[in-house]
């Protein structure tokens, strides 16, 4: 799948709380299969948020959070499936090279590596 998100370095992935209101972070992702793949703490709000509401918004963004384009519509699910998980994560290694491997390393330093959650990003409407 071919998107105005496959030279970004940042997608804004906006989740809904209960109460209707929406909540939008800015994250790493990697486009595998058509979709797209993003880890996080296995206890953030995010993924609380996802195991209510699978809708959600996808926009191009900077670091910070800054948007760079249009929201699209998606959905978005939690896996546990450890192959998927595992071609996600090298992915993200081929992407983010030295600094996912920051990333890795010192989350397996302070014992999170193994706390991480993995979501899968479908889109809803063409980009």
């Amino acid at each position: 799948m071919t998107t105005d998100f496959d030279q970004e370095q940042y997608l804004s992935l906006s989740t809904r709380k209960r109460s209707g209101e929406t909540v939008a972070t800015p994250v790493w992702f990697a486009a595998l299969d058509g979709r797209y793949y993003v880890f996080t703490a296995g206890n953030s709000g995010k993924v609380k948020r996802l195991r209510n509401f699978t809708e959600a918004s996808i926009a191009p963004c900077s670091f910070n959070g800054t948007l760079s384009g249009a929201w699209i519509d998606a959905e978005a699910r939690l896996i546990d499936d450890s192959d998927v998980i595992d071609r996600a994560h090298l992915e993200l290694r081929n992407k983010y090279g030295w600094q996912m491997w920051i990333a890795d390393v010192g989350a397996k330093l302070t014992g999170r590596y193994d706390k991480r959650a993995y979501i899968e990003i479908s889109l809803t409407q063409p980009a």
